[in-house]
């Protein structure tokens, strides 16, 4: 189980040791998860990895810089593209799928694109394409709570949850579970290389068309996926980046927000397992 699997360190060549977690069995492509902003291996939902380590070598790991893992942190989606082939080399894995979570779905989208034999399929999960009007940073009312030092629960309900009965009910399930792993958790990002990563959010943004025709390229299936109520990336932009996609399914999830993977984590699973297989 994710709650329970130990925190392991391997080292890249270019010096950096990464911090990971693994579960799930043995053996084919593994489904390699990357973060969302100021995410650690702590942030993902014990219940989703668990669901998908039920078929899949499931591996969460921290960038540079980031919580358990040394190096400087990143500060383009580029580096963090960079970061990842780095980590996967040092693993030996050849060739994994990948679910790219907000922030990690733009490095998810990057890896496609100038490493797509690494690739075999991806899932993009409450994220944008790069370029798009709308997504230079994030909403105010987003940053307010979400870009300082100890998020509350209440901060962490508003950005990830709607801002229905049903979904904070959920969210605070959700908490319930972070808070089980009471050893060897992993360590908060810190202002510095919060800031850092938020560079990268916002270069990520810039409007640009020439950047959404890149996605064209993008031969590989891809499950794109988000919730309904999400303030940080709308369905509008779900269906555009599904739109620009050669091979792209959209699954929108009800009455849930920019953790509606975690909300709705049974069914996500089983969707991803699905269109895995």
């Amino acid at each position: 189980m994710y709650v329970d699997a130990p925190n392991q360190v391997i080292q890249a060549a270019g010096g950096v040791r990464y911090a990971y977690r693994r579960c799930g069995p043995a053996g084919g492509s593994p489904l390699v998860l990357l973060q969302h902003f100021r995410g650690t291996l702590d942030s993902w939902d014990f219940e989703l990895i668990d669901a998908l380590a039920t078929e899949r070598d499931v591996i969460v790991f921290d960038h540079a810089g980031v919580g358990l893992t040394t190096g400087t942190i990143c500060r383009t989606v580029r580096e963090l593209t960079a970061d990842t082939l780095a980590f996967l080399e040092a693993m030996d894995v050849r060739q994994a799928d990948v679910l790219g979570y907000s922030m990690g779905g733009f490095t998810a989208q990057e890896m496609a694109l100038i490493r797509p034999d690494v690739v075999r399929r991806l899932v993009l999960a409450a994220t944008a394409p790069r370029g798009a009007a709308g997504i230079h940073g994030y909403p105010d009312d987003v940053l307010a709570h979400a870009d300082f030092e100890d998020l509350g629960i209440q901060d962490y309900l508003y950005t990830f949850f709607n801002h229905t009965e049903t979904s904070q009910r959920s969210g605070l399930e959700v908490v319930g579970r972070y808070i089980e792993r009471e050893r060897d958790r992993d360590v908060p990002v810190a202002t510095a290389d919060r800031a850092a990563q938020y560079e990268a959010v916002v270069e990520w943004g810039i409007p640009d068309h020439r950047a959404l025709q890149r996605l064209a390229a993008i031969g590989h299936p891809v499950f794109v996926a988000g919730g309904d109520s999400d303030l940080v990336v709308s369905p509008q932009q779900l269906h555009l980046l599904a739109g620009l996609l050669p091979d792209a399914q959209v699954t929108i999830y009800p009455d849930s927000g920019h953790g509606f993977l975690f909300q709705h984590h049974r069914q996500f699973a089983e969707d991803v397992l699905r269109f895995l297989r």
